[in-house]
């Protein structure tokens, strides 16, 4: 049987672009002989029609004019990857009034804005696909939409940004400050020139909430989720975490409790060096899946890249392509909002040990005003440790582990411990995050 021709027409030809382009040429054939579809790039739109690419187009497809693949009705699958959510925004708004289903990688854009997007898509009746929005080449849109369809999702667990996690693990394995591994991640193009939307938590939020309205049938905005970035990650910290057996890893957590409430948080997080999470080294992600009837699963793989995330791309068209994604597209909860009331837990009612660091002064009695101020908010040491030496002022570092607490009962300890007159600095904070066994 001969292969359906399917038309799509791409609005961004960077690397990302380049890639779908160079997967469509060299694969194409066999997507042909797997899915029946034979995909045509029939029109690609970008500002810089002269660079030289890793891919070469038939003559007539590069325009630096867009209206002519809006315009062109034979194209029934539009890809967005210009970035951003201003331009990006409109130009998929008029991709769907024109008739064309869409494909954006823009996490940004859907986080912030799908709301109004999934409305006009509904409205148009065409869908938005966006596997490549979250984690790279990682099928984990995929796998939340139709592989773990039969199960409930309690708790998702996930390292989504591969910027940060270079940084932490090169901090751990070299015992290099911040700022340092920072410059060498941007020096080998492992972090932007500006990487404050990696580092200060915001892309992890973008991603997270995407999949936690998939895994829990619900809308997500940002301002449901609370956000803390790796800037002021201190290397004594990770060192201090490793002798306690722990590592440092920006998490994305998302958990949903026995009543129903959803506790959604980006932040630095200690994990056991056992747990499989703490080995995902590098700019790798990863995302830890837990569902009633199939257990624990991960998900594993290039967070981003070149060919990575156009795999991703790739296959948003293909299932646009069979129309498959036009059917679970018109009836997730977060584009219908038939669930959309989530019961939100606040931050402050977190319940989590902490790690804590205190630059004290270096006299007797010192640890026993520590305890007392815990003990005053209801709060349970677990374990303690001072090394030797002395550090500004005469003070030497304690660090404490407590048993789980909730959020507010630390946040007014940490405040009553930094009013003492025996403390120098602020104290540092930092969640261990216990990571839920598969069990029978």
């Amino acid at each position: 049987m001969d292969a359906k021709t399917v038309k799509i027409g791409l609005v961004g030809f960077g690397t990302v672009g380049s890639g779908v382009a160079k997967i469509l040429q060299e694969n194409g054939q066999e997507i042909a002989e797997r899915t029946g579809i034979r995909l045509e790039l029939a029109c690609v739109a970008d500002k810089d029609i002269t660079t030289p690419r890793v891919v070469s187009l038939p003559a007539g497809v590069l325009t630096d004019d867009v209206s002519q693949l809006l315009n062109d009705k034979s194209i029934d699958i539009a890809i967005e990857l210009v970035g951003g959510t201003t331009f990006a925004k409109d130009l998929v708004l008029t991709m769907l009034a024109a008739g064309k289903h869409v494909v954006t990688a823009n996490k940004a854009l859907l986080s912030e804005q799908g709301a109004e997007l999934y409305r006009a898509a509904l409205k148009a009746r065409r869908c938005i696909a966006f596997e490549a929005s979250c984690c790279g080449g990682i099928p984990i849109v995929s796998a939340l939409r139709t592989g773990l369809a039969a199960n409930q999702i309690s708790a998702l667990y996930g390292i989504f940004n591969g910027t940060c996690n270079y940084i932490l693990t090169n901090m751990t394995r070299s015992g290099t400050a911040f700022a340092d591994v920072l410059k060498a991640a941007q020096d080998k193009g492992f972090a932007e020139a500006d990487p404050t939307l990696d580092i200060d938590g915001t892309d992890t939020a973008h991603k997270l909430a995407l999949l936690a309205g998939l895994a829990f049938g619900c809308r997500i905005e940002m301002k449901d989720i609370h956000i803390d970035g790796i800037q002021d990650v201190q290397i004594d910290d990770i060192r201090n975490g490793q002798e306690m057996g722990y590592v440092l890893k920006l998490l994305a957590i998302g958990e949903k409790d026995a009543a129903g409430q959803l506790s959604l948080r980006v932040h630095p997080s200690f994990v056991s060096e056992e747990t499989p999470l703490a080995d995902v080294d590098g700019p790798f992600n990863a995302v830890s899946v837990f569902g009633n009837a199939v257990g624990n699963v991960m998900f594993y793989g290039r967070g981003a890249g070149m060919m990575a995330t156009a795999s991703a791309v790739v296959a948003d068209i293909i299932d646009i392509a069979l129309g498959t994604s036009e059917r679970l597209f018109e009836r997730m909860p977060m584009v219908t909002e038939k669930r959309k009331a989530a019961n939100f837990k606040k931050i402050d009612d977190i319940v989590s040990r902490f790690y804590l660091r205190i630059m004290a002064k270096d006299e007797p009695g010192v640890f026993a005003k520590y305890g007392q101020v815990l003990g005053k908010h209801g709060i349970s040491i677990s374990g303690a440790m001072q090394h030797e030496g002395s550090g500004p002022d005469s003070t030497v570092p304690v660090v404490i582990t407590t048993h789980p607490t909730r959020q507010k009962n630390m946040a007014a300890a940490l405040n009553e411990l930094q009013r003492l007159d025996i403390v120098r600095g602020k104290p540092v904070c930092i969640r261990i995050v216990e990571i839920p066994e598969d069990k029978e």
